[in-house]
């Protein structure tokens, strides 16, 4: 099991409701993608399921002992109280949905007594993939949910999910995590990123570990440097933007051109913020543009260097003198 970091909202509010008795079944864990939520509701899912079977553990939150029974059991995948579902793994790659069949086979769960204690527990991963009639089975569940059954539905969009299977849930919403805390989730994830790089990535992230963890090991902090500088010298000369597209061009240098994809219309979207008046809607014009550009420049088969160049002077434009 991974580390968990932040939340601290979230699992005071879980782990009242199971220490009250009355947990409702079935929970929503709504927020945007990459910033904890299914290592969240794994992480309840061992919790709520070593307080009911023992031995007791002393520590408040989501702490669970390496020690302890229940722990060894799921990590090993053998609780025969705990199931979790996500798309399959298959030879051509995951599925893109969560299969009727799946849902289906829960009813070794919803169809027999408890073997451990008197607490089951389903983790969705994520909600938003399961197919219509995957849904649709869910949904019968959650209409004559077995007794202590908690189902914990994972969803970076649940506006999108049947309002049925939402009215039978009640929802937690997650937001992203502070730059403190980003900090923490990435040293303890890589011990081995410096400072720079990892002041890099939470600028990335916006809050998601998991989309900052997308960049790791492509020495972003390099990209966003010139980024930054691009944005603040505005680069008269095109010095800077040609080493940029000479380097990223590249066969080698292919994840980072794709990291600057992503990064350059991002960077712009950020600056944006900051900006008001007449300013804003220039940074809003080349926002759009990059973001045109950058999403079309590997399906077109566009040339490398040709795009980073032009996507350095949408960020280039910024700059005070340009503007």
């Amino acid at each position: 099991m991974t580390i968990l970091l932040g939340h601290e909202d979230q699992t005071r509010t879980l782990t009242m409701a199971a220490r009250s008795g009355r947990m409702h079944h079935g929970w929503i864990l709504a927020g945007p993608k990459g910033i904890g939520k299914a290592s969240f509701a794994r992480a309840l899912a061992l919790r709520l399921l070593a307080d009911a079977a023992g031995p007791a553990i002393e520590e408040e939150g989501l702490f669970v002992p390496e020690s302890h029974p229940i722990r060894h059991l799921i990590e090993a995948g053998a609780h025969p109280d705990y199931a979790e579902l996500a798309p399959l793994e298959k030879e051509t790659g995951t599925a893109r949905n969560i299969s009727v069949d799946q849902i289906r086979g829960l009813a070794r769960l919803t169809q027999s007594a408890p073997s451990l204690s008197q607490r089951r527990v389903v983790v969705v991963d994520s909600a938003d993939d399961l197919e219509r009639g995957a849904a649709n089975a869910l949904l019968k569940t959650l209409e004559e949910p077995p007794a202590d059954m908690i189902f914990l539905l994972v969803s970076h969009a649940p506006g999108r999910l049947l309002p049925t299977i939402r009215s039978r849930c009640r929802t937690l919403r997650f937001d992203p995590l502070d730059s403190v805390t980003m900090r923490a989730v990435l040293k303890a994830s890589d011990e081995t990123l410096s400072p720079q790089e990892v002041d890099a990535l939470v600028r990335a992230g916006e809050g998601s570990p998991g989309q900052a963890l997308r960049y790791a090991g492509l020495n972003l902090s390099e990209i966003e440097q010139a980024l930054s500088s691009l944005a603040t010298l505005g680069d008269p000369g095109n010095r800077q933007r040609l080493a940029l597209a000479k380097a990223l061009a590249l066969k080698a240098a292919k994840p980072r051109y794709e990291a600057f994809l992503e990064r350059a219309p991002a960077f712009i979207a950020q600056a944006a913020r900051t900006k008001q008046g007449p300013a804003l809607g220039l940074a809003l014009d080349h926002w759009e543009k990059a973001r045109h550009l950058a999403g079309g420049a590997v399906i077109l088969s566009l040339d490398p260097a040709a795009v980073v160049f032009e996507l350095a002077g949408h960020v280039a434009a910024l700059a005070p003198s340009r503007a």
